[in-house]
């Protein structure tokens, strides 16, 4: 294998531009045992404290925006802060919130404003489109729920139980039974189709009136609480949040970014004595903080028993009695799938004693079933994700002979998914980036055959590739744009999405929430393809949605076997079975560059980006992209940034700290990330170029939702990939590593891959070591109940 030219070595003659005989067995050393204690999965709970991992180094799978001082705009947090980290500072001796909201924004998102909307404001419409429907679903039901009763009726039921909290009864806990055949779908109005208009203006933040705002400073002063948190507490708590919080100040908890012990302060100010650890305000207010960082780490559910201990941690004196309270109030719901008694059992303990008529024998062969603690908002969406794609799999109707079609496919992979889409109406199909040419062929074969098929994708990229390989644009949208109506084919008279069949590519990327308004947006009859490599990362946003399908086994599955050509998919594919092999690389196409600290590996990838890659192998500068493990550190996405910025575009960043031809990345919403270059500015705000789309980010948008993009993490590079890609692993990388990181980086690149290797035997360990399932949710769960 042949190293690249490295330059200048410390105490050494600089490189000859011939390069060097690089050894990939002294370099990345062969796979070891799996290390005891490695960490979990990046962006998923450390082992032993699920609730808190939302605190661990990397990226972070945020769904609250950019909220904190180290936040990525793509959601994900700084390698060396934590992930709540809006509120800077201690908390005072008198336990007063210290510190200032960060620069970066703690309030997440922006509302819609009336005039046309832009690609970003449809999609959150959509998404408030979703909940109406949910509120008028659940203004539907009557009748109390008894606690601990089975509920049937699936979500609906599951509202109805949320109703009788709210209603003044105090259920001990709500529990979800098992699935009932899928009923006749709904139809559901729709936004009609929009256009964007060029230059297309990014979300205008449109936040609480000035009022509220000036009336939760004067509250949050009393508190000694920053007035930088006066804007988000009333966006968080709606125009009565002075009140809410003078009579429950641990709502200062629903701000993003503040910690528990921030709020203590805050309510030992406002209460004095009043206060204790064991306030029923306070646990109430804990129980719901602790899901909603869980939900930060993808997790949809949390066991009772971590929810608990995390509680003990945090002085409560009774977690047991606080999470009764917690669900009595309806703060959070409580599940045990598989058991009538859920609420009853929330609290049973090991070893205690039998029920009447309940023998030992009996119990003993019980497999014991936590009781999961959640979220009404995913409650719901997994609810109805379960329905709807039961749904499509019990509407599925013969709709062409799609005989000839399979016979003229490509490949046998190609003509084995085609059939199965012909007699299923869902279908997961894997494989890696050459095996996207089999939904290509689908999308082809199915226009071909007179139905309107479409192929969504996860990012702009993705959307290039695949309209290249079906050779119709279009075929090919985004996801995003998909969904708020801005391509596509629009929406039918019943609201539904156009299409007889939608292939949905990069399906790992699919959050719970964004899958289940797609699934409702689809009629009976559509044909559904979750298409993407389960060996990636996972989604921004909560849930596991494609894992659970193809764990569920609730559909056919098609595993393509059409290999990853070259060097780089050799590599890869070896990685995908836990194997870190070396590839022979005669045209460079891999390239290991040793270094020993962090200095060194910001020095090398400037190197590589600047002069070596485009020298050696031909591929510039704007097409070589740097993948690194988390935004912060000496060599996270800041800092190398700020080398490829000094290097490559020198400037003053008179445009908020952007000059014209910087790269950076844009990020509308949550989990969306979208490559662009600066064009120029004004007062509009800053003028983007992102490929074949035009951009205007306003003024007070550009602090939290633009960065420079000549470095990504691995989540923001998530399906997408450049000609060539230089991945760095600096040696405080190593904890951060597992396989699905170092799988996601290394297939990035296209042409050529440089690996700035400063973690030792770390990489072969991460490789090694077998995936885990990193999120806890119940999609798989209801999906199995509704095969059954």
């Amino acid at each position: 294998m042949t190293a690249l030219p490295r330059g200048e070595t410390p105490g050494s003659p600089a490189a000859d531009d011939t390069g060097v005989v690089a050894d990939p067995s002294a370099a990345v050393p062969a796979p070891s045992a799996p290390d005891e204690g490695h960490e979990a999965d990046e962006g998923s709970p450390a082992a032993g404290d699920p609730v808190d991992a939302a605190e661990t180094d990397g990226d972070d799978h945020r769904t609250d925006g950019p909220a904190a001082a180290d936040a990525g705009p793509d959601g994900t947090t700084d390698a060396t802060a934590a992930a709540d980290g809006a509120v800077d500072g201690a908390v005072a001796a008198d336990g007063a919130v210290d510190g200032a909201v960060a620069a970066d924004g703690a309030v997440d998102g922006a509302v819609a404003d009336p005039a046309p909307l832009s690609e970003a404001e449809a999609e959150l419409a959509a998404q408030r489109e979703l909940r109406e429907r949910i509120e008028k679903r659940k203004a539907q039901k009557t009748g109390p729920i008894a606690a601990g009763a089975k509920l049937g009726g699936r979500a609906a039921d599951l509202l109805a139980a949320v109703r009788a909290v709210e209603s003044g009864e105090k259920p001990s806990a709500a529990l979800l039974g098992p699935p009932e055949p899928a009923a006749p779908r709904r139809a559901a109005p729709a936004p009609a189709p929009v256009r964007p208009r060029e230059p297309e203006p990014a979300p205008a933040a449109q936040g609480p009136s000035p009022q509220a705002v000036a009336a939760v400073a004067v509250v949050l002063a009393e508190g000694g609480a920053p007035g930088a948190l006066a804007a988000p507490a009333a966006e968080a708590l709606g125009a009565q949040a002075a009140g809410a919080l003078r009579e429950d100040p641990w709502q200062l908890l629903a701000v993003p970014g503040v910690r528990p012990e921030q709020a203590d302060g805050f309510a030992r100010a406002l209460l004095g004595a009043e206060c204790g650890p064991d306030d029923e305000r306070r646990t109430s207010a804990l129980v719901g903080w602790l899901l909603e960082r869980a939900a930060l780490q993808g997790h949809t559910a949390l066991d009772a028993t971590a929810v608990r201990a995390a509680l003990a941690e945090r002085a409560v004196s009774d977690p047991a009695a606080a999470v009764e309270h917690a669900v009595a109030e309806g703060v959070v719901l409580v599940f045990q799938d598989g058991r009538e008694d859920a609420g009853e059992q929330l609290d049973e303990e090991p070893g205690a004693p039998a029920e009447a008529g309940e023998s030992a024998e009996d119990r003993a062969g019980q497999e014991p079933v936590p009781a999961l603690l959640g979220l009404d908002r995913y409650a719901l969406a997994e609810e109805s994700l379960a329905d709807g794609l039961a749904r499509l799999v019990n509407a599925c109707e013969k709709d062409a002979d799609w005989t000839a079609a399979a016979t003229a496919a490509g490949s046998p992979s190609a003509a084995e998914l085609i059939r199965a889409v012909a007699a299923h109406g869902l279908v997961a199909h894997t494989g890696g980036e050459a095996a996207r040419a089999e939904p290509a062929a689908l999308i082809s074969a199915a226009r071909g055959l007179g139905l309107r098929a479409l192929g969504a994708v996860h990012s702009v990229d993705g959307r290039r590739r695949l309209a290249e390989a079906t050779g119709d644009p279009s075929a090919a949208v985004t996801l995003a744009g998909l969904l708020c109506g801005s391509e596509g084919p629009g929406r039918d008279e019943e609201g539904a999405i156009a299409v007889d069949l939608l292939v949905v590519l990069d399906a790992p990327q699919l959050d719970v929430e964004t899958a289940a308004i797609l699934v409702e947006l689809l009629s009976d009859g559509t044909r559904l393809v979750l298409s993407g490599d389960p060996g990636v990362l996972g989604s921004a946003g909560a849930g596991r949605v494609f894992a659970d399908v193809l764990a569920a086994r609730a559909c056919p599955q098609i595993v393509s076997r059409t290999p990853d050509p070259e060097p780089i998919g050799e590599l890869v594919s070896g990685i995908g079975i836990g194997e870190l092999n070396q590839v022979a690389a005669p045209g460079k196409e891999v390239v290991i560059v040793p270094v020993r600290d962090a200095g060194e590996a910001v020095h090398r990838t400037v190197q590589l980006v600047a002069d070596s890659v485009p020298r050696a192998i031909g591929v510039p500068s704007a097409d070589t992209q740097v993948i690194t493990v988390g935004h912060g550190g000496p060599a996270g996405t800041r800092a190398l940034n700020a080398a490829l910025k000094e290097r490559i575009n020198p400037g003053p960043g008179r445009f908020g700290g952007f000059d014209p031809g910087d790269r950076v990345v844009h990020v509308p919403t949550p989990g969306r990330t979208l490559p662009g270059v600066v064009v120029s500015a004004d007062t509009e705000g800053l003028h983007l170029d992102c490929g074949d789309t035009k951009l205007v980010v306003p003024q007070e948008r550009v602090e939290s939702s633009v960065r420079h993009g000549w470095a990504l993490s691995a989540h923001q590079a998530a399906g997408m990939r450049w000609p060539a890609v230089v991945v760095v692993l600096p040696g405080d990388a190593a904890q951060a590593l597992n396989r699905p990181w170092v799988y996601t980086a290394f297939s990035r690149g296209e042409r050529h891959l440089s690996v700035v290797h400063g973690v030792d035997q770390a990489l072969q360990r991460a490789v090694a070591q077998s995936p885990t399932q990193d999120r806890t949710t119940r999609l798989r769960t209801l999906l199995e109940a509704s095969a059954r």
